[in-house]
C-alpha cells in the first residue's frame, strides 16, 4: 500500500511539473508574441529633413489607407545621420528621408541603413535612381537648371554647363558655395561623365566668371540677378516653382523677371537629384517602413508630390503637374545617382583645389 502511494505521488508531482512547464512555455510563447506585435505595430517612425506640408498630407493619407500612424521627426539632415548614429540599436527610428544621394550616400556609409527588397518599389522607382544596394530610394526629383535675366540674355547665347566658363559670361554667374551639397554632386557628376580633369576645369572657369562670392542659397541667386548682381544662376527647378507661386510678392516678381534653360541637352544632358529615403538598420518596424515607400512611390502619391512641391515623380507612370509640363521635357543625365556619393570626396577636394568658397 505504502509502495502505491509512493508510486501515486511520484506520478502527481511529474505531472505537476509538466503541467507548470507547460505553462511556462505558453507563457513565453505568449510573451514573445507581444513582443513581436509591440515591434511591429501599427506605427512607422520616420527622421526627416523635409519641412513639407504636403509631406504631412499624404503621411496622413497612408493613415487613412492602412491604419499606419507615422510618427514624425524633423530636423537637419546632417543632425539627423550624427543622431542615427548615436542612438544606435537603440533608436525608434524606421526610416530616414532627406534631400540629396549624396546625404543618403553618407548615410549608408555610416552603416545606418538596410537592404530592403520589394517587387512594388522595384516597379515605381528606375534603377538609376535607386541605390545599387537598395538601401536608399529616391522618392522626388529635381533639375539643377539655370535661370537667367529676360532683359538681358537671349536663351540662344546658352547651351551647356560648360559653356558658363566662356568668358562673356564673366562677372555674370550667381550660385550658391562649394559646401552645397547640391553643388558638390552637381561636380560629382561631372567627374563620373567627363572625368576629374574636365570636372576641375569646369569648376575653376565658374570661379573665373563668378559674379559675386557665394552666398545664400537657390533663391538668393535668382534674387541676386533681379538685383543687377549677375545675369545667370544655377539653381534646382523646385525653387524656381516657388518662387513663382510665393506668397511673398516680391519673390514672385524676382521669378517672374527670369526664364528656365535646361543645359546640354545635345550633350550629357541635365543634372537631376533626389529626394529619397531608406529603411534604418536597426528598424523596429520595417514591414511598415516598406508599406510607406510603397505608397509614396505610387502613381497617387507621386503625382501630389509634383503637384504641391514642383519636383517631378521619380515614378514615370504618375501624372507631372501642369507647371512642369509648362517648362517642356529635358534630357537628363545618364548615371546612377550612386555615383554623386561616391564622386563626393573628390568633388570636394576640386572645389579646394581650384578657391571655390
Amino acid at each position: 500500500m505504502n509502495k502505491n502511494r509512493l508510486l501515486l505521488g511520484l506520478v502527481l508531482l511529474l505531472t505537476a511539473v509538466l503541467v507548470l512547464s507547460a505553462c511556462g512555455e505558453k507563457e513565453q510563447k505568449d510573451n514573445s508574441a507581444e513582443g513581436n506585435q509591440n515591434a511591429e505595430s501599427g506605427v512607422v517612425n520616420l527622421y526627416t529633413s523635409r519641412h513639407y506640408d504636403s509631406d504631412n498630407e499624404l503621411f496622413a493619407t497612408f493613415t487613412e489607407q492602412t491604419g499606419i500612424k507615422v510618427n514624425v521627426v524633423q530636423g537637419d539632415s546632417d543632425e539627423l545621420i550624427e543622431r542615427l548614429n548615436r542612438e544606435g540599436e537603440a533608436t525608434e527610428a524606421d526610416l530616414f528621408f532627406t534631400a540629396d544621394a549624396g546625404r543618403l550616400f553618407r548615410a549608408k556609409e555610416a552603416g545606418l541603413l538596410q537592404s530592403v527588397e520589394s517587387t512594388t518599389i522595384s516597379n515605381n522607382i528606375p534603377e538609376n535612381l535607386r541605390d545599387a544596394d537598395n538601401q536608399w530610394f529616391g522618392l522626388t526629383k529635381r533639375a539643377r537648371v539655370m535661370v537667367y535675366a529676360k532683359d538681358r540674355v537671349d536663351e540662344s547665347e546658352l547651351s551647356t554647363y560648360e559653356a558658363l566658363t566662356d568668358d562673356k559670361w564673366q562677372g555674370k554667374v550667381l550660385i550658391r558655395s562649394s559646401e552645397n551639397i547640391y553643388n558638390q554632386s552637381l561636380l560629382a557628376s561631372f567627374i563620373e561623365l567627363n572625368g576629374a580633369d574636365a570636372a576641375k576645369e569646369w569648376a575653376n572657369g565658374i570661379v573665373e566668371n563668378m559674379a559675386r562670392k557665394p552666398q545664400g542659397g537657390d533663391r538668393d541667386q535668382a534674387k541676386g540677378i533681379a538685383a543687377g548682381e549677375g545675369d545667370i544662376a544655377v539653381i534646382n527647378t523646385y525653387y524656381f516653382g516657388k518662387m513663382l507661386h510665393s506668397e511673398d510678392p516680391e519673390e514672385v516678381k524676382v521669378a517672374e523677371g527670369l526664364s528656365l534653360f535646361f543645359p546640354n541637352q545635345e550633350t550629357t544632358g541635365t543634372h537631376v537629384n533626389v529626394s529619397g529615403l531608406g529603411v534604418t538598420k536597426h528598424a523596429k518596424n520595417k514591414d511598415n517602413a516598406i508599406k510607406l515607400i510603397e505608397f509614396l512611390s505610387s502613381e497617387e502619391a507621386q503625382a501630389r508630390f509634383a503637384e504641391a512641391n514642383y519636383e517631378y515623380p521619380v515614378n514615370p507612370n504618375a501624372e507631372v503637374s501642369d507647371l512642369l509640363k509648362s517648362w517642356g521635357k529635358f534630357k537628363e543625365q545618364d548615371i546612377n545617382l550612386t555615383k554623386l556619393g561616391e564622386n563626393n570626396a573628390e568633388a570636394v577636394m576640386i572645389f579646394n583645389e581650384v578657391g571655390w568658397k
